[in-house]
C-alpha cells in the first residue's frame, strides 16, 4: 500500500473517530503513523500537528519542524481526509444511543492503550 493511501486511511479513521468520540491526533494519528507508516514517535507527533494546525498547535509545529520532525505532505493529506471522515463519523455518532457510544469509546481507548503499551 502506498504512503499516500496509508495517510488517507489514517485521516479518514481519525476524522470518523473524531466525529464519533471527539478524538483524533494523539489517539489515532500518532499510533497510525508509527504502527502503519513506520514513523518515529517524534515524526508522528510533528506530522499529527501538521494535520491539526487550524485548531491546534501552530507554535509546537514550528518547533517540531525546526528539528526535522514533521512530514508536511503526510500531515496535509491526513488533514484533508479528516474533513471527510469527520462528517461521516459525526453523522454516525448521532444515530447511535448514548450508552452504546460510551461503551464503544471505552473499548476503543482500552484497545489503543493495550496496543501502545505492548506494541513495538
Amino acid at each position: 500500500m502506498s504512503g499516500s493511501m496509508i495517510y488517507i486511511i489514517i485521516g479518514l479513521v481519525a476524522g470518523v473517530l473524531s466525529g464519533l468520540f471527539g478524538i483524533g491526533g494523539g489517539v489515532v494519528i500518532i499510533p497510525g503513523l508509527t504502527l502503519l507508516a513506520g514513523f518515529s514517535q517524534l515524526k508522528a507527533q510533528g506530522t499529527s500537528l501538521v494535520a491539526m494546525i487550524p485548531p491546534v498547535g501552530m507554535f509546537a509545529l514550528i518547533e517540531y519542524y525546526k528539528k526535522g520532525n514533521t512530514n508536511i505532505r503526510a500531515g496535509l493529506i491526513i488533514c484533508l481526509a479528516m474533513l471527510i471522515g469527520g462528517k461521516f463519523g459525526g453523522q454516525f455518532a448521532n444515530m447511535l444511543p448514548v450508552d452504546v457510544m460510551k461503551k464503544a469509546f471505552g473499548v476503543f481507548i482500552i484497545l489503543v492503550g493495550i496496543k501502545t503499551f505492548f506494541g513495538k
